[in-house]
């Protein structure tokens, strides 16, 4: 049993981020982190290699700046590591992007499960994560809020999905991708004899002619990036005796600018 789980840094969901006079998109001096939502699937991962006691890798796609979330991957407990790099290449656009994580599968050869966190919140996008399931010809499991049951000698997996209007138990073969929600489980912290072991940790980095794989024209491509217009907020606070006229008076001013 191999399970494989993506991840990537971020700006902090906390910091300040903004286009400087270059034109570059910057948070200053404030660290990355891993991107909230893997912290789920990292986790999971983890825990799904221990159960069918097989083995776990974490990769990164994209330049160097990944490799802190690869280097606490690996102090949470995560197997091997390895980062996915191919100079010149716009790793932005999600079909280059699932086509350097796919030859990275298909050249570690015994994948079994990859597990991806809901999205990226520095992209706000979780395609890549469809066309990955796409481009492996593997099931795509999406909102999984359970893994029910896994079992490894038939190649079967089952699991809760969350819907809009309920939930959805849902049955299919492996190998599968799938990506999990919050409160799948309670991602740990990584212990000091991890966080050793990541300070020693040796990332290689594959790149295409690695993989033996030819990208494809990106179809998007960044023009510039603006910061959003300055805003002119005033705050005025509505005065009244009691709650219920505050209340009162305040509706009274939506219906009158027309909001309510």
């Amino acid at each position: 049993m191999h399970v494989i789980t993506f991840t990537r840094s971020t700006p902090d969901t906390a910091a300040k981020v903004w286009v400087d006079d270059s034109g570059a998109v910057t948070w200053g001096d404030v660290a990355t982190v891993v991107n909230p939502w893997d912290e789920y699937s990292l986790e999971e991962t983890i825990v799904q290699a221990k159960a069918g006691a097989g083995k776990s890798t974490v990769i990164a796609v994209g330049a160097a700046l990944h490799e802190d979330a690869l280097k606490h991957s690996i102090a949470m407990g995560i197997g091997n590591a390895l980062r996915v790099d191919e100079a010149g290449a716009n790793t932005d656009d999600s079909l280059v992007w699932s086509a350097l994580a796919a030859g990275a599968i298909k050249k570690l050869g015994d994948v079994d499960l990859v597990i991806f966190g809901k999205e990226s919140v520095d992209v706000g996008t979780d395609q890549h994560s469809y066309q990955l399931a796409r481009r492996l010809g593997w099931t795509m499991l999406s909102y999984v809020s359970r893994i029910l049951d896994v079992d490894y000698a038939s190649g079967d997996i089952k699991v809760e999905k969350m819907l809009e209007q309920g939930k959805q138990i849902v049955s299919a073969r492996l190998p599968a991708v799938i990506s999990v929600m919050k409160g799948i489980n309670e991602p740990r912290y990584p212990n000091f004899l991890g966080i050793r072991k990541a300070a020693k940790a040796q990332i290689p980095v594959w790149s295409a002619a690695d993989m033996d794989i030819d990208l494809p024209i990106a179809k998007t491509k960044v023009l510039r990036y603006l910061n959003p217009p300055a805003r002119d907020v005033s705050t005025e606070m509505i005065a009244g005796d009691s709650v219920e006229a505050k209340a009162q008076e305040l509706v009274g001013r939506l219906f009158e600018g027309k909001v309510l």
